[in-house]
């Protein structure tokens, strides 16, 4: 457990009560008095903010990694195809009964929640008070209308029996832009560990940072017709004034931990990196799983594991990276981002890939300090074969829809994994629940979306520092130009892998149509009809609202 954050925890013990998701129920009823005390308010508080943190840890990263280019599902020989609830993101072929989609309402509980707070607070014009509520408000609401576009404004407790329309995308976002600009000024400004997984005034101005730099994309008329070629974003001024703030306020940097460390399983408030995170923790917060789907699948029988540790429990397996994406971003010599990723090279000395080097030796990690050592990883026992992985995915069966790569070693070893999430025995034994606290927000974003900003104004000198900035600290080659978009892209591939943000950053540039493994336009079920870059609306939440019509390009 991490011990620096465990008074934070306290407050947050209150269990999450999975509430009904029908949109017409009367919030108010779900409470008959409101608490007067200051731990009992600091216990709601937190359940609100908090309430992501279940989602986060597993089928919101799954929805959003594997349908961008990082990505694609693995089934062995029909284990964890799981109806396609993953191999169909892979594809952009959703269903509305997919797993991984089934979230929308535990969303709208959030919402719920804080409605019912800021009430009792004294509503939405109570200042100080409410800020904070309102600010996880706005930010659950931006959370699904990223992902399904049309959504409801759950600005008030509906009355009895009231029926609650979807507000068009662009109406959401204007809405979206007004709250945060109203409730920042009266968010705290403090940054340390009593703030530390809770709503600031930095994190409500990253936020709307990433909506004005998102601007195009989401007041398009419709989510099909955004065209990152021809689009003019008419908020790129008020991107870079939300971005100074934050880079002039002086509460963020860098740091001076290494790369891997802000992602280890003791992270926390001392990552000055992060602005915004989602605390979890083995015993107190549970539910973050990254590591579960992306371990090899037959970590467990690995007599020392590539983590250092031997592992109490198996590894899921299904989330194996794309060789394209490999291919395109882990290329930088000296990048240490690079080592966030096993198979790309059989060179621990000079850790990256290169072209024509397919199948690559696994070496063990140092738990200590997080850093590749030059021991190689062996399958089973020390006098076992060494565990190479394959960077180019080959399926069990060509155009297979259940993408299986088929339920042997050959099959385990399909594709480089992530450790960016680094996995330690005494976390994964616990039903594999890590304390990994997982960035939302991170100043290096705020750092290159304002590099973004600045280049799609017609480019500068200042965007190329700010870009430097961000190599520097990975010790990556610099820039001796200004930079590219598609730098800005690629960067933003490296900087923010298995991070949640891929999607995004490929629909905004344009990528999102790209083929990568499987999503082929030769592979039969794959789709590249622009409708897929939002989701499809999960059947349960049909069925609570009727009169609710399906997202275009998708049937029920």
């Amino acid at each position: 457990m991490k011990t620096n954050i465990k008074g934070l925890f306290l407050a947050g013990l209150a269990a999450l009560v999975v509430g009904c998701t029908d949109l017409d129920v009367d919030v108010e009823s779900q409470y008959t008095e409101y608490p007067t005390n200051e731990i009992a308010l600091e216990a709601k508080m937190a359940d609100i903010y908090y309430h992501f943190s279940g989602v986060l840890g597993r089928r919101y990263m799954e929805v959003m990694c594997l349908s961008s280019d990082e990505y694609s599902a693995a089934s062995y020989g029909g284990g964890w195809y799981d109806g396609g609830a993953y191999a169909h993101p892979a594809l952009h072929n959703y269903t509305f009964e997919d797993a991984t989609i089934d979230w929308f309402g535990t969303i709208t509980e959030g919402i719920s929640k804080a409605n019912r707070v800021i009430v009792d607070l004294g509503g939405n014009d109570a200042g100080a008070a409410v800020a904070p509520a309102r600010a996880i408000r706005a930010f659950f609401h931006w959370i699904i209308m990223d992902g399904w576009g049309d959504i409801p404004i759950l600005d008030r407790i509906p009355d009895d029996g009231e029926t609650i329309d979807r507000k068009p995308r662009a109406e959401v976002t204007r809405w979206l832009e007004s709250e945060l600009l109203a409730v920042i000024p009266d968010l705290t400004t403090d940054v340390n560990e009593n703030t530390y997984g809770k709503p600031t005034r930095w994190m409500a101005e990253a936020l709307l940072a990433k909506i004005y730099i998102n601007w195009p994309v989401y007041t398009a008329p419709s989510v099909e017709s955004y065209d990152a070629a021809a689009a003019n974003n008419e908020k790129l001024a008020d991107c870079i004034k939300m971005c100074d703030d934050i880079i002039n306020s002086g509460k963020f940097n860098l740091g001076s931990m290494s790369y891997r460390e802000k992602f280890s399983y003791n992270n926390g408030p001392k990552v000055e990196d992060f602005i915004y995170a989602m605390p979890y923790d083995t015993q107190t917060r549970q539910g973050m799983q990254y590591g579960r789907s992306r371990c090899w699948k037959n970590i467990k029988k690995m007599a020392k594991s590539y983590f250092g540790d031997a592992l109490s429990q198996s590894g899921g397996g299904y989330i194996t990276m794309t060789p394209e994406f490999v291919k395109r971003t882990f290329i930088l010599p000296g990048d240490e981002r690079n080592k966030c990723v096993i198979g790309l090279s059989s060179n621990p000395n000079d850790y990256r890939y290169v072209a024509g080097q397919d199948e690559n030796t696994v070496f063990v990690y140092n738990k200590s300090n997080l850093q590749m050592t030059n021991e190689v990883a062996r399958v089973e026992g020390p006098d076992s074969d060494p565990l190479k992985l394959k960077v180019n995915v080959t399926l069990a069966n060509a155009n297979d829809p259940t993408l299986d790569v088929g339920d042997n070693i050959n099959g385990y070893c399909q594709g480089c994994r992530s450790v960016k999430w680094y996995v330690i025995d005494d976390d994964f034994k616990n039903g594999r629940n890590q304390s990994n606290d997982v960035p939302l927000f991170r100043f290096a974003d705020v750092l290159l979306m304002k590099a973004e900003a600045l280049t799609r104004q017609n480019g500068s000198a200042e965007a190329r520092t700010l870009f430097n900035k961000v190599r520097a600290y990975a010790n990556a080659p610099e820039l001796d130009h200004n930079p590219s978009l598609e730098e800005i892209y690629d960067e933003r591939g490296r900087e923010f892998f298995d991070e949640n943000w891929r999607r995004n950053d490929m629909i905004r540039f344009g990528h999102f149509e790209d083929e990568y493994f499987p999503h082929y336009k030769n592979f039969p079920t794959a789709r590249f009809e622009k409708t897929c870059r939002i989701f499809p609306i999960h059947k349960d939440i049909l069925n609570l609202n009727p009169s609710w019509k399906q997202n275009a390009g998708y049937s029920n």
